[in-house]
């Protein structure tokens, strides 16, 4: 058994030892969408819109930022976008229809939840290289594995979700349904230069967004926390997006124009992105990744299965962060560091069920014969932070309990 494990532990030497990577540039709070004009002038002359929801343009959010790029004298283009995880193919005609018109002094704005911004990102990326190859070539894992040689265009990332926190990070994911892959286009550059963060461009986020985004923000919180790669510093940042997500995703999912939830849970959507940029993630998001490309399940919605069942798989490594969770999410200490781990579970299954997640896989559409197969695309860069090795054997054992 182990003993009581405090949250306010003394720093131990050599503990103390971490890089950290965040965009330049954060602008956070509500209404803050009208100060794009300003935010995006100090980047460039000319903004290319990248915005995916029909939603968004029904409510008038890319021609609102339209009218205020105008007042401080920047042009706009527009770039269509679906509203759907981005292919590899999306990037590619994205890049094709930019890339003859590009200028000196462009920016791209993107603005929408995290596959509008991946998409941006990549096409950030792409457009400004010499070589006019396919984003395929640049994947990791696919394709001739080219490098980034010019620098991106510079990207200001407006997210009108609260889940993926890719406006914090330095990759881009991007599907291919023919071949079967998600892949990430990375680099050190991709991180946008400027993040603008306005909770109100949630409140349009229908039950089932606010539920699925809220638990992939929850569960790179919580996979960063043990990640292989975690510091003090990640580990401190996770703790307070945990405080603010676990009591207000319920209340935002039931009251959608709360402002206090939706503040609450687009900050911790945003430092959920900074930790799994710094520490990682792991096993759930691994899984999650070849659900979305194997079985189109959406991403926030797979994350939001496995989480559970990732935290079980860890849990004999892992006694002491989640106890640590567990007292976050009970408001105290219960008992033992294995009370406190199993009451972590519990809360989450609880919270899980509240927000109408399934909890099998044939709910997601898996087929039995999927499973093998789903272990092999799981090893992605995602599962390498996961503080338990799994073998396929294990990891198959676990979908098939859960399918």
């Amino acid at each position: 058994m182990h003993g009581r494990t405090s949250l306010h532990h003394p720093i131990e030497p050599g503990e103390l030892s971490f890089e950290l990577r965040v965009p330049a540039k954060v602008v956070f709070g509500w209404g803050k969408r009208s100060t794009i004009g300003e935010v995006a002038a100090s980047l460039g002359r000319r903004a290319w819109i990248v915005a995916g929801s029909r939603t968004l343009e029904a409510a008038g959010v890319p021609q609102e930022m339209e009218k205020r790029l105008a007042e401080k004298g920047i042009e706009t283009r527009r770039v269509t976008c679906a509203s759907r995880e981005p292919e590899t193919s999306d990037v590619d005609e994205a890049v094709a229809a930019i890339r003859p018109q590009l200028k000196d002094g462009d920016c791209l704005i993107a603005v929408g939840g995290g596959s509008t911004i991946d998409l941006a990102k990549a096409v950030a990326g792409l457009v400004t290289q010499r070589e006019t190859a396919p984003v395929r070539d640049y994947l990791e894992g696919v394709g001739r594995g080219l490098k980034l040689v010019e620098a991106p265009l510079p990207l200001i990332a407006v997210p009108t979700t609260s889940g993926t926190g890719t406006e914090a990070t330095k990759n881009a994911v991007i599907s291919s349904y023919d071949p079967l892959f998600k892949k990430s286009l990375r680099d050190e550059r991709l991180v946008p230069s400027a993040v603008l963060i306005d909770p109100e461009l949630t409140v349009s986020n229908s039950p089932e967004v606010t539920a699925h985004s809220g638990m992939d923000a929850i569960t790179q919180l919580i996979e960063s926390y043990v990640t292989k790669k975690a510091t003090r510093l990640t580990k401190a940042l996770c703790r307070e997006g945990l405080r603010a997500a676990i009591p207000a995703i319920e209340v935002a999912y039931k009251e959608p124009t709360n402002r206090a939830a939706r503040e609450a849970m687009s900050y911790a959507a945003w430092l959920s992105g900074v930790t799994l940029a710094n520490s990682g993630l792991g096993m759930a998001h691994g899984v999650a990744a070849a659900l979305g490309v194997h079985c189109k399940a959406p991403h926030g919605l797979a994350c939001a299965v496995m989480l559970v069942p990732s935290m079980k798989a860890n849990l004999q490594l892992c006694y002491r962060d989640f106890a640590q969770i567990g007292e976050l999410i009970a408001g105290g200490a219960v008992g033992s560091d294995e009370m406190d781990a199993d009451l972590a579970i519990v809360n989450l299954e609880m919270l899980a069920t509240s927000l109408g997640i399934p909890k099998r896989l044939r709910e997601l559409g898996v087929r039995e014969d999927q499973l093998a197969p789903l272990v092999a695309a799981s090893r992605g860069n995602s599962m390498s932070g996961n503080p338990r090795d799994l073998s396929d054997n294990e990891l198959l054992e676990v979908l098939t309990t859960i399918w």
